[in-house]
């Protein structure tokens, strides 16, 4: 028995030929469809090169298997969630690899009410069927059926629901798909604005799904992936930008300065307004940076509950705490609406609706939050041995810490100042946050100091 390395801790990511291939996908949809028993599984795919191929390759053997599958063709993450709840399916996988290199592809899995399966919920069982590989033989009086369904027009419904189109005024809007798998879905809201009436101007670039990516791998949050969105916020005179990874999971936004918003500062903007709707709400955060979150959730009168990081645990937790809204400073945002699942729709929508309603640039509706605390965003290192550079944190800090929290990496915070530590579940790598309160020198101080330890 060979043991199948794509399987990861929330979802299935492997090089092309060595860790996945079409034989290991149909071993995938059989152990699948074994494991969870469903009797119908909506499938989905982006724009990669093989995705198509893999998720024919899923469907065989999750028919086989007994059960029935809906393919809705071409489309992000998130359609495979909305179809899989709207349908009541019992289950649905999107075949894609976000912003993983061009020779990689995966595929994120989901059970009935597009929950997500991780290592703690039934993906390591696949796992073990998939690589004993034992399955009965096919019987053909059983064998599920299959059909191509479009959940389009159902699934822009739902997103335009979030907003009061009465409330929206002239706005100009760059929208950068990277190639990637949001182009379909940024046309069809463009002609439904039309088709509506609102008087909103979409310019578009990289629009068009190409599985080469011409452009790069659509990864906005790498630095030097911004500049597309930006400089075209600049030459257009833009509202807002708005930029994707590669299934459009999470979504990035550039002001009308066109400086880049950190995910964190959105959070709490987004926090912010599910307060003005839901006084009292529960809103879910990560524990990489917190002190905006809490302040927000403070101030509207709601209760912040921090959870790990991950969007599997971030989930779990929302629905335990019946959080209306959760964040992760990654550009992760989930919503009760949406199943308790993550959209890189729904926040742009959100945000446009908050500009003019407010009659406030976006530049001036995060400003306050990234004054009073100021972060320089995530900052990541290769390290020989990231445990051995933990402890060495650890060490210089725990006796002037005012508190200590290992329930994910190490957070250690200060009178005016705290930092996240983590080590990467996939690479040699740590994962640093800090944000200070409203001091950007104190900021540089630690910042420098505490790569200093690291390296």
């Amino acid at each position: 028995m060979t043991e199948l390395t794509c399987f990861k801790a929330y979802d299935i990511r492997g090089q092309l030929g060595t860790e996945l291939d079409e034989e290991i996908a149909y071993r995938i949809g059989r152990a699948y469809a074994e494991f969870l028993k469903p009797t119908s599984v909506v499938l989905g795919g982006d724009i990669r090169l093989t995705s198509e191929a893999l998720k024919a390759a899923l469907s065989e053997g999750i028919r086989d298997a007994g059960a029935n599958v809906i393919d809705i063709g071409m489309v992000g993450t998130e359609e495979v969630y909305f179809a899989t709840s709207h349908l009541n399916a019992d289950g649905g996988i999107e075949v894609t690899a976000s912003h993983n290199p061009i020779d990689y592809n995966g595929m994120k899995p989901i059970r009935e009410g597009s929950r997500p399966i991780s290592s703690d919920t039934g993906l390591l069982d696949i796992k073990r069927l998939a690589e004993e590989n034992n399955f009965a033989p096919i019987d053909p009086d059983i064998r599920g059926d299959y059909q191509q369904v479009s959940i389009l027009n159902a699934y822009l419904d739902h997103l335009l629901g979030y907003i009061d189109n009465s409330a929206i005024t002239p706005l100009k809007l760059v929208m950068n798909a990277g190639n990637g798998a949001a182009g379909h879905v940024v046309d069809a809201i463009e002609k439904r604005f039309a088709e509506l009436k609102l008087p909103v101007e979409i310019v578009k670039i990289f629009n068009q799904p190409d599985g080469t990516f011409p452009n790069g791998i659509p990864n906005p949050i790498l630095h030097e992936n911004r500049a597309p969105t930006i400089d075209a916020v600049l030459e257009q005179g833009a509202d807002m930008g708005i930029a994707w990874d590669g299934d459009f999971d999470r979504c990035f936004l550039v002001d009308e300065k066109g400086n880049f918003i950190e995910g964190y500062y959105i959070v709490g903007l987004l926090a912010e307004a599910f307060l003005l709707k839901n006084p009292g709400a529960k809103i879910v955060h990560d524990p990489r940076l917190t002190w905006n979150t809490i302040e927000v959730a403070k101030k509207g009168g709601g209760c912040a509950v921090q959870s790990k990081t991950g969007h599997a645990f971030i989930k779990e937790r929302m629905r335990a705490e019946d959080a209306v809204y959760g964040g992760e400073m990654s550009a992760h945002h989930y919503f009760r609406d949406f199943f308790y699942c993550d959209s890189g729709m729904i926040p742009w929508l959100l945000v446009m609706e908050l500009i003019t309603r407010s009659g406030k640039p976006l530049s001036a509706l995060v400003d306050e939050m990234v004054k009073a605390y100021p972060s320089p965003g995530e900052i990541n290192r290769k390290i020989a041995d990231p445990a051995a550079a933990i402890k060495r944190v650890r060490e210089h800090y725990q006796a002037s810490a005012l508190t200590v929290d290992d329930s994910d990496g190490i957070s250690m915070e200060f009178p005016q100042w705290r930092f996240n530590l983590r080590m990467s579940n996939t690479e040699p790598v740590v994962r640093l946050n800090l944000e200070t309160r409203g001091d950007t020198e104190l900021l540089a101080k630690c910042q420098q100091e505490l790569l200093a330890l690291l390296d």
